[in-house]
């Protein structure tokens, strides 16, 4: 998406010159370095709800105060400050489309592109007022439709639809030729009719092949088909866009800054870290109105409400993009659990919570990194973050008994992949009632941060039938283990502890995932032995690896890991293999930590007065993971050591086995 810049009045353009180009007057610049920095940081400030500045006062592209030398330099954000009018004030009304008319994709090596791209989507979410425009738009919807023949649904989280790649490769949901967010048509169509294939073919028994052929001949009286005959090659309903309906307090429709970060990818054979943060914009909690009518006349209401039907069902599956991963649920207000569900679990997590998109503060000037933007993480329930965590544990635990090869093909075929081919996946990842109940904390005297709401786990459509039984049980299981792992979210790997006694911030740390339900497959009692927790534990990782065979159609020895290659000092894999272990102790310590991690920070364990990387993980230089994982129970934790059979891992693994009584301290991988 490029759009011609028209030239500014009175500076002519040379011929064939491109808009954007270095050689128009007043080119895109770069801060100058060296003796022209701020002189402090206050100078630094910039555009952002937490930043200096404001609206007239260096937003907007950051006036010349906010930048080295405050003389007339350009700024890091050049789209914010080059355009037609050197004060722009768009209308609010405004869709987001016009703040794109004079961008252009800006990388020349630039370090501040991503920051500009973050300021550009908070500015835009901003100030985005489409009040007036959508209450015409769900209006006309519902006079178009008549009566009768429109129901709302709500987002359970997020839904992006359609859209493409725009300036700074932005990506873009669905707009109208107004610039209004909104689902197409073809797209609710679509929907439907893949639902109302999916159900005849549930209802014809033999080849699979045969039964889809069938279904898509026996559908074309309600959708149309070319190939149909002369009566049913037009459509029967008419499908009208849908808007989502403003609010008092969402303006915009829902229009919401995101983010997707892929931490985990396979090189090979082999696992990469690498964090990768990426914005772009989705409608989050949105509330849209359907519209549906007759072609005509002699449509009867039978067929109208067949359609409507599996609509509504397609529409709950998930509509749009990544829709294994909780975007596109949309539900009406009393509708029944989908029939293809395996988990609906109430839950609670303490500590440092899950976030998502990154709130554009300001920029500031580093001497040797040039403009930086350090954005403030916004918390947020996230499904993603769950299915990221099973699919973890998930590999972990197949990585102990299965090649990695096979590893890869499984983890694409239950979670889906985009490489090397793409694949939906056989499972879907949805929260519902998704809040946060308590902010994390701004001072010593507060909380710990808390979030709420109720994960879903459903087979998707790609889910064969016939596996539904033994799926069930894999992931039933998985989750069990993952809430019995550790965490989710920032802090995953330590469970949830105070440090009201430093001088600083954060207060917390940590992360604890809390299963809200009496169900007994889930019940933890307080007054629980720790070896019958041991035995418990054991029997979920039987039932767990009992399914994935299961699944897999063959036998596993699961029971003999097997190793996956020379572990170091400072070389592990995340992998439950025969280097692994798995822990369960319980003990007593005078600090506010629990046992196991007050063992972990004890100075025995740290190197010239700081944590050991190869134990605690480290940020500086190259980014690594703490190999160990630890969550706490209450009264006993259980410990995940990965390559623990080298120091430090091996002293720390003897120290909670030496500090503790026999009885307090029992093995639960490998068993």
């Amino acid at each position: 998406m490029v759009f011609e810049r028209p030239k500014r009045p009175g500076q002519p353009q040379k011929p064939g010159s491109r808009a954007g180009a270095s050689q128009r007057p007043g080119a895109l610049q770069r801060p100058r370095q060296g003796s022209d920095r701020p002189r402090s940081s206050s100078d630094a400030g910039g555009h952002g709800r937490d930043g200096g500045g404001g609206r007239d006062g260096g937003g907007r592209g950051n006036g010349g105060r906010d930048r080295p030398g405050g003389g007339g330099e350009e700024t890091p954000s050049p789209w914010l400050q080059h355009q037609l009018d050197p004060n722009p004030d768009p209308s609010q009304e405004a869709g987001f489309v016009e703040y794109l008319r004079w961008m252009r994709p800006y990388d020349d090596g630039d370090s501040t592109r991503d920051g500009t791209k973050v300021q550009i989507l908070h500015l835009a979410e901003e100030n985005a007022d489409y009040g007036d425009r959508l209450k015409v738009l769900t209006e006309r919807t519902k006079r178009m439709a008549g009566k009768g023949n429109t129901f709302e649904v709500r987002c359970l989280w997020r839904i992006r639809v359609g859209g493409h790649r725009g300036p700074e490769s932005i990506l873009l949901p669905a707009f109208d030729a107004l610039g209004m967010p909104y689902l197409p048509s073809s797209t609710l169509r679509g929907v439907a009719r893949a639902e109302g294939i999916r159900d005849l073919m549930a209802k014809k028994s033999g080849d699979r092949k045969v039964a889809r052929a069938e279904a898509e001949a026996e559908i074309a009286q309600y959708f149309g088909s070319l190939d149909a005959e002369e009566r049913d090659r037009t459509g029967k309903v008419i499908f009208l866009d849908a808007y989502p309906m403003p609010s008092g307090d969402r303006p915009s429709g829902g229009l919401a800054v995101d983010m997707a970060n892929n931490i985990w990818g396979w090189n090979g054979n082999s696992l990469d870290y690498s964090p990768n943060p990426n914005a772009f914009f989705s409608l989050e909690k949105s509330t849209f109105l359907i519209g549906l009518r007759p072609l005509n006349d002699q449509v009867s209401a039978d067929v109208l409400r067949q359609v409507r039907k599996w609509l509504i069902r397609g529409l709950q599956a998930g509509v749009g993009s990544q829709v294994n991963t909780g975007y596109g649920a949309l539900v009406q207000a009393d509708q029944k659990p989908s029939r293809l569900e395996i988990l609906r679990l109430p839950f609670t997590l303490e500590g440092q919570l899950i976030h998502g998109c990154q709130q554009f503060t300001q920029w500031k000037w580093d001497d040797r990194r040039g403009w930086q933007m350090r954005g403030k993480a916004e918390a947020e329930v996230r499904p993603v973050a769950f299915k990221s965590m099973l699919r973890y544990w998930f590999r972990v635990l197949t990585l102990g008994v299965l090649s990695p090869s096979e590893v890869q093909q499984w983890e694409a075929t239950l979670f889906g992949a985009i490489t090397p081919q793409a694949t939906q996946g056989w499972l879907t990842v949805q929260v519902s009632d998704g809040k946060i109940v308590q902010p994390e904390a701004k001072s010593q005297q507060d909380p710990c941060g808390e979030q709420s709401g109720t994960l879903i786990l459903a087979h998707s459509a790609a889910s064969p039938a016939a596996q539904h039984s033994a799926t069930k049980a894999l992931f039933k299981n998985l989750a069990w283990l993952m809430f019995h792992l550790g965490g989710i979210g920032q802090g995953a790997r330590r469970p949830c502890y105070s440090r009201k006694n430093r001088d600083r911030a954060p207060w917390w740390r940590g992360s604890t995932l809390i299963p809200e339900t009496d169900d007994d497959f889930w019940a933890l009692p307080e007054d629980e032995e720790l070896p019958v927790f041991a035995r418990r534990f054991r029997k979920r990782l039987q039932a767990f690896f009992e399914a994935l065979a299961a699944v897999m159609q063959r036998q596993l020895n699961w029971q003999a890991p097997r190793s996956l290659g020379q572990v170091r000092s400072d070389r592990w894999t995340e992998a439950a293999d025969a280097d692994c272990r798995i822990v369960l102790c319980a003990g007593s310590t005078k600090s506010n930590k629990p046992y196991a991690l007050a063992v972990l920070h004890d100075p025995e364990f740290k190197r010239q007065g700081d944590y050991d990387g190869n134990l605690c993980g480290q940020v500086r230089g190259k980014v690594a993971p703490s190999p160990v994982w630890i969550i706490d129970l209450g009264e006993f934790q259980v410990v995940t050591v990965f390559g623990a059979t080298q120091d430090p891992r091996r002293q720390y693994l003897r120290a909670l086995r030496d500090r503790t009584s026999r009885e307090n301290f029992s093995q639960l991988w490998p068993i």
